[in-house]
């Protein structure tokens, strides 16, 4: 058995006995750097012709002290898991920038900071090992959507092309020591299918397989994801890949999103995730939800038996973190119910056959 599946094994053991943790938001932590375009640029960048400012993913390449820093923070503040800093880091993503030859370079470098990160921690208390989530985000184009409302039919991208960005992504990530991939952030459940198929396809390729996270967003109070999907659908959408997790993140904070984490916990029969925001937004584009707030309500569910991971996305911090490993300590994690033997299908709405 490799190092690697060695962890699997391990993370899998852990997952059994207690709540895990995932790390909280990046962008928070970046912005509070005030960094400045020469940040974000490099030696590698210098002379490139467009703007890089706010491209997070980038600083993988151009500033990996400030990654390996945040990475050290959400390991230190009680995260098992941390998330590489590459959820935009697709070629299709980058072309915002021109930056598409270094979709890869940005996945393998994100990758091996996480990795170091982890197995430093691991050093240091090997009785809390900490684990590597390749995060692979949504894109800026849509599989389901038409990006013209004149033209229902039209795409800005095509299947294939969403699936060799991703394939390149999930290609890196391996290669760069990610111990399993966290597709997430999922409003368009074909964008997400696209990835799992990379995902997929590269232990066809001989490569060693990972476990598959997958984590959706519920866009607004209609509890459906941006390409229509309610909960129970989406679930029935994704299942094949037989997900290590599925879960929600983003979007709403915990207040809202708890009715559609009890509606997955109930039909899936995987380990449940949650990573909420940090409550709403306000009118500046902040989060103001306190970590002892963002706790409270997210150690209900896990006393409340929903769940099996908790962390954290927009705007949660490493007090975020701390707060919640501290608050879900000796709270049993969620039982994986068994699920009777039937036909799941889905559109916009689940479907369900028994025998």
């Amino acid at each position: 058995m490799s190092a690697r599946q060695d962890r699997i094994a391990k993370l899998k053991e852990i997952a059994k006995e207690r709540i895990l943790v995932l790390d909280g938001s990046w962008g928070v932590m970046i912005q509070k750097r005030g960094l400045s375009e020469s940040d974000f640029r490099g030696a590698r960048f210098a002379t490139h012709h467009k703007p890089l400012k706010g491209n997070n993913d980038l600083l993988c390449l151009t500033r990996p002290d400030i990654v390996s820093e945040l990475h050290d923070a959400y390991y230190a503040a009680g995260a098992d898991i941390g998330e590489t800093n590459t959820f935009t880091a697709t070629s299709i993503a980058q072309a915002d920038y021109g930056l598409e030859s270094a979709a890869f370079d940005i996945n393998l470098a994100g990758a091996r900071l996480a990795r170091a990160s982890a197995d430093a921690w691991t050093r240091k208390t090997p009785d809390r090992p900490r684990f590597v989530a390749g995060a692979i985000g949504p894109l800026n184009v849509t599989l389901s959507l038409s990006p013209d409302v004149n033209d229902p039919s039209k795409r800005a991208v095509t299947f294939d092309q969403v699936y060799a960005a991703y394939r390149e992504q999930a290609l890196a990530l391996h290669e760069g020591g990610v111990d399993l991939f966290l597709v997430e952030t999922v409003f368009d459940t074909l964008n997400a299918k696209a990835a799992i198929k990379a995902i997929l396809d590269l232990e066809d390729d001989g490569l060693e397989k990972l476990p598959i996270w997958i984590s959706g967003t519920i866009t607004d109070r209609s509890g459906r994801t941006l390409s229509g999907q309610t909960v129970e659908a989406f679930w029935n959408a994704v299942r094949h890949a037989k997900p290590f997790a599925v879960g929600l993140n983003c979007a709403l904070g915990a207040e809202l999103m708890r009715p559609h984490i009890a509606d997955l916990a109930r039909v899936a029969d995987t380990l449940i995730s949650a990573y909420p925001n940090a409550g709403l937004p306000n009118e500046f584009g902040e989060y103001d939800e306190q970590p002892h707030q963002t706790c409270a309500m997210l150690s209900e569910w896990a006393r409340s038996g929903l769940v099996n991971i908790l962390g954290g996305c927009c705007g949660t911090t490493p007090e975020h973190i701390a707060h919640i490993a501290r608050a879900v300590t000796g709270i049993a994690p969620r039982k994986v119910p068994e699920k009777p033997h039937a036909l799941r299908l889905s559109g916009l709405e689940p479907f369900e056959l028994q025998t």
